[in-house]
This record gives structure tokens, sequence and C-alpha cells, in this order.
């Protein structure tokens, strides 16, 4: 199915990892869209937002977000403007300009005691995320729902690219250089292609979809077995072996099961490629 509207799509945040893979994506289908980038779009400044949104766009896709986990402990005030209040307002201005917005959140906005995957739905009031990033999302995620029924709400985990700082290319440059490495192995979770994120996503914006939606890669992994199989596609003469998250203390705590439930994005695109066909894919075009 394809758009109805020749109006381009608004790109928020197109110089990082996932706003490259979407800026790929649609320059590869010939699909009108603009860019922005910081600083010229900021999401902590109110005028930058109100700036950027224009009827003239047929939807907005945000990829712009506050994405260190660990910095957002000592920088509570930062992340906390650009992923929820900044989020708010420009909730508020799609909106005032009556277009769809198409929002990406995180599996860490769960806690990390459930066993069983995480459903599409809104969290609990009183859900409670055990970092500073997981919370500053999840207060986006809120804001949008209460201003607008006109948006599409992405919640994605483990994210990785041929490009930017992610924990592919981290592995992929540590194994040539180290002969063993050791790898948290108590921490569930699906690893997500950012490609594979972009595409389903403008399927699921083509198709008119609203609400909640996850998507990963299917199938579900630790962080020891996906570096084990970074190590393997990469032909590196290196030795992964398994610890807990104790042996590597973080300033920020990770949930040790995030595992997302994909079955609602799945009836609506089928079914979702592996894991680790994706890494295949993404470790072919690998940039190191």
């Amino acid at each position: 199915m394809t758009p109805a509207s020749n109006k381009p799509l608004l790109l928020l945040g197109s110089d990082g990892m996932l706003g490259r893979a979407f800026a790929e994506l649609l320059q590869n289908q010939n699909r009108p869209f603009e860019a922005r980038t910081f600083p010229q779009f900021d999401l902590t400044r109110q005028d930058s937002i109100r700036d950027a949104i224009s009827t003239r766009f047929s939807a907005v896709i945000n990829c712009a977000a506050y994405t260190d986990v660990d910095g957002a402990e000592t920088n509570q005030v930062l992340a906390q403007q650009i992923n929820a209040s900044g989020v708010g307002h420009l909730a508020i201005n799609c909106r005032l300009a009556s277009l769809p917005l198409v929002h990406f959140s995180t599996d860490y906005i769960f806690d990390g005691t459930g066993r069983t995957p995480y459903p599409p739905v809104p969290p609990p009031d009183d859900s409670r995320p055990i970092n500073v990033y997981g919370r500053s999302k999840l207060q986006g995620e809120q804001l949008i729902r209460e201003v607008s029924d006109e948006h599409l709400i992405i919640r994605t985990s483990w994210l990785y690219a041929p490009w930017a700082k992610n924990f592919v290319r981290t592995i992929a440059a540590a194994s040539r250089s180290k002969p063993e490495l050791q790898v948290v192995n108590d921490q569930q979770g699906r690893p997500t292609s950012a490609q594979h994120l972009a595409a389903s996503t403008l399927a699921l914006l083509n198709r008119k979809a609203r609400g909640i939606y996850h998507i990963t890669d299917s199938g579900q992994c630790t962080w020891f077995d996906f570096a084990c199989e970074i190590v393997r596609l990469t032909n590196a003469n290196c030795n992964v072996t398994p610890c807990t998250s104790a042996a590597f203390p973080r300033p920020a705590k990770r949930p040790a099961y995030s595992v997302l439930d994909i079955a609602k994005t799945e009836s609506e695109l089928g079914p979702l490629p592996t894991w680790k066909s994706n890494l295949e894919a993404v470790i072919s075009r690998l940039e190191i």
C-alpha cells in the first residue's frame, strides 16, 4: 500500500543511527522528505520545534532523542528536556498542524521483572523504569498519548546498524584486537537492525497504523549470544566468555528481561526477520 499524499515527510534527527537508516530508505524509494538535524532542530527549544512543523508535510518521523543511557544518570535535566517535555511540545505542534507523529520509544520503559514478552500497550501508571533514560522515554510516550490519537509510537530495543556507535560495531572492532572478550549473559532481549526498523515503521505508516507497536528483529538472545554471533560472522580470532552484569557495573541499571512482544506488528506486516539474518546483512556492510 502506498501513501495517498504526495507531500514530503519531515525526518527529524536524520544524522543519528536510525535517522540515517530512514534517510537511506526514503532516498532508495524516491520518497520525498526533508531532513532536520541539530542545531537546526532542537527539542530543548519550543521555537525550534514550532518552526519545523508545517502543514506542507504529510507526517513527522522523530528520530531525535537523548540516547546516552549511562549519561542520562548525570544529565537528568537534559534527558528530560529532550525525551519528555520536548517530545510533548512536538506532539502539540503536530496536532495543531493535523500531522501524524511517528515516535520511537524503548524496552527500557520496563523494569525487567517480567518473564514473558511485554505487550504493546500503555504501561500502568505506576510503571517504574529502573534508569533515568527509561523514565524520560516513558514520560515522552505519556505526553504524546495525552495530546492526540494521531500518533504511531514504536518501541524497539538493542538497536544496531553498520554505522554509528552500537554494540555490533563495538564488538566487531574489539574482537579484531583482543584475544578474549567477556560479555554479560544475564540480560535477555531482542536486537533490532536500524534498517529493518525503518522499513517496518514506514510500512506501518503507509498502512495508516496508529497507536503503540513493537518492532524488533524476531527471536531473542543475551548480549553474550549476540556477541558470539558477531564474532562468528566477522571471522575474528577471539574467544567470547559469559559473565554477569555485576562484572561490568555501569551508572545506569539495565533490565534483566526486556523482550518486546511483536505479534501485533507481525499480524500487520507478516513474520519479521530473525536477528541472526538481519545481523548477517548488517555485518556485510559494516563500517569499521
